[in-house]
């Protein structure tokens, strides 16, 4: 499928899938996106501890990169895993412009590290932030009470919805440790009821620039 660089709407870009229109991140702003849905309703419930995220959908690392940034800020040593099917390219991540717009010059080595380790091998960006990348269908996650946070970034409902099933929500719960939760931009009606069915408290929150509501669920 043919991919191409566009610009968001706050200037930070992301990668276009052109047959299905859909987008790595929000047109309505990439970077104002990852805060506010993965930071803002996500990290920022947690203080002062060791935590391990799992992330659906590594992408572009734009999510695992404001973590990163994040982290120290909230006194969190996190742990990271990554799953993504499809890496991008090296010539897609040259393009992007993430490093500039959060003004984290300081770090760019970080980010190229980031994307540079090796699959499937622990690898220490810093002294509190380790990052374990793994290439392969997030349904092949077997995970037991790893988790404190899950961010469910993959592709929309509208062009996969086999990925926000009632099953794939399943896996998710089971992933997560008890009070552990589950963060994702989607905010439609039958991805609601996956997660009730799955076992998850579900909760609506408001969205994004550009959309009105999105999901956050937790396990009881």
């Amino acid at each position: 499928m043919q991919r191409k660089i566009i610009t968001t709407a706050d200037g930070s870009k992301t990668i276009q899938l052109k047959g299905w229109n859909e987008q790595y991140h929000s047109i309505h702003g990439a970077v104002q996106e990852s805060y506010h849905v993965f930071i803002k309703h996500g990290l920022n419930l947690f203080r002062n501890q060791e935590i391990h995220i799992l992330e659906i959908g590594f992408g572009t690392g734009l999510n695992a990169l404001i973590t990163f940034l994040e982290a120290s800020k909230l006194g969190l040593k996190v742990t990271y895993k990554g799953v993504e099917a499809y890496p991008v390219t090296p010539g897609e991540l040259a393009q992007l412009n993430y490093i500039a717009e959060l003004k984290a010059e300081a770090y760019q080595s970080h980010f190229e590290q980031m994307h540079k380790s090796a699959w499937e091998s622990n690898i220490s960006i810093s002294d509190g932030f380790d990052l374990y990348k793994e290439q392969h269908d997030f349904r092949e996650i077997d995970a037991l009470d790893t988790f404190d946070i899950v961010y469910f970034d993959a592709f929309g409902a509208r062009v996969q919805p086999e990925l926000w099933t009632e099953n794939v929500f399943g896996i998710m719960f089971r992933a997560l440790k008890t009070g552990g939760i589950l963060v994702t931009y989607s905010a439609k009606g039958s991805v609601r009821r996956a997660m009730q069915a799955s076992g998850f408290t579900v909760e609506r929150l408001p969205g994004p620039p550009g959309k009105r509501e999105m999901l956050r669920a937790t396990k009881p």
